[in-house]
């Protein structure tokens, strides 16, 4: 087979994104500038994982955050966290 597939996660969705939305925001990037793609299957996991706390995830406006990142849902073949990269301040002359 050729080919690459995706490295297989062993922790659970709830474990492996909280991981790196911090790595991500350690590294300057802001939860708002976030989106967290889930496979339906990834979503499940997240919702019915007894590990996490009521605040974790939220609702509002028809919309679902893990942890302040805003969640979409579907259309994925693997879940993915996607952000955007800061922007740096332009040189001063």
């Amino acid at each position: 087979m050729t080919g690459h597939s995706p490295p297989s996660r062993r922790s659970t969705p709830a474990v492996y994104f909280r991981e790196g939305i911090e790595k991500a925001e350690a590294a300057g990037l802001a939860r708002a500038g976030m989106i967290l793609r889930l496979t339906r299957a990834d979503e499940s996991k997240l919702k019915r994982d007894p590990s996490l706390a009521i605040s974790d995830i939220s609702f509002s406006e028809g919309t679902m955050r893990f942890l302040g990142v805003k969640v979409e849902l579907g259309g994925v073949t693997v879940s993915a966290l996607e952000h955007s990269q800061p922007e740096t301040p332009p040189l001063k002359p």
